[in-house]
């Protein structure tokens, strides 16, 4: 593991910035993913549980990275894979690290804790967790990232789903007690959402910024803009971007500093949470 993960200085579009490379951490296990399984599965071993059942979709980098960790760790692993049963390089690469997969509709889905209860409630060595490993012990593995900073920042940025890598980033922030602004790009639409799922663990909101109109028109939805950018960006820099997550982040980085939101002399941190591999579910707009 490459920890901590470095800062890398680069200059796009005229401007400069600074990019958290997390998405270094490990080839399979990178970014928020490294993040927040790290105490989950601490916790699993401290309560004796040596089977992983976990949730998530076809494409999913949070099922990757732990089929690869679980491997590197001799635990079993089980996930539940949200919609019919298909299959892709990602779920190729998860049985190939010995994931079972188990496909169900979308409906018995969203119950994720109904469904563990159905399989595994007689499983004495089984540890729920739960989508995008969304616990508080995910809050406190990316709360460190923030402990890991050797210098101050005018603006972090992050890419969020569940809020989960935000919180603790603004917990790290809070506790601090530094002056960065933290902005938050949801990639999902309404993503206002997000301040309810915060607020279950951290109360300060005073640096949060919460950008929600970069969500390209839903979750894993993109636009020809938006695909035109990440190829701009990556041959320009040599730092992948996916057009899931850490894309649109970075689209809305340099949207604001070319409004004139952010000030383009300000001190940017980008936090390249990974994930690289959700590429593969739209690779073909790259041809």
């Amino acid at each position: 593991m490459l920890l901590p993960s470095p800062i890398h200085e680069i200059s796009f579009r005229g401007k400069s910035i600074f990019v958290k490379r997390d998405d270094l951490i490990d080839p399979f296990v990178s970014g928020n993913k490294w993040r927040k399984l790290k105490y989950i599965l601490q916790d699993a071993a401290d309560k004796n549980k040596k089977h992983i059942v976990t949730f998530g979709g076809a494409y999913s980098n949070h099922l990757l990275a732990t089929a690869a960790i679980t491997a590197k760790k001799h635990l079993k692993a089980t996930a539940f894979v949200r919609g019919e049963e298909v299959s892709n390089p990602m779920l190729a690469l998860c049985k190939l690290f010995g994931m079972q997969l188990h496909f169900v509709d979308r409906e018995s889905y969203k119950n994720k804790k109904a469904l563990f209860e159905q399989h595994y409630s007689n499983d004495s060595n089984a540890y729920f967790v739960d989508e995008g490993g969304a616990s508080k012990e995910a809050v406190v593995g990316c709360e460190e990232i923030i402990d890991e900073l050797q210098e101050s920042f005018d603006h972090i940025f992050c890419a969020a789903g569940t809020g989960t890598t935000a919180t603790g980033l603004l917990k790290g922030i809070n506790k601090h007690q530094m002056q960065t602004q933290l902005h938050v790009v949801p990639v999902l639409k309404g993503g206002d959402f997000m301040r309810d799922e915060m607020a279950i663990y951290e109360s300060n909101f005073s640096k949060l910024h919460l950008h929600i109109d970069y969500h390209f028109g839903g979750y894993a939805k993109t636009t020809p803009e938006l695909i035109a950018f990440i190829k701009d960006f990556t041959s320009s820099t040599g730092i992948l971007l996916d057009p899931i997550y850490t894309g649109k982040m970075c689209y809305a980085i340099f949207d604001l500093m070319e409004r004139g939101i952010i000030k383009k002399d300000a001190k940017i941190l980008m936090l390249h949470t990974g994930g690289i591999f959700g590429i593969l579910g739209k690779i073909d707009q790259f041809s």
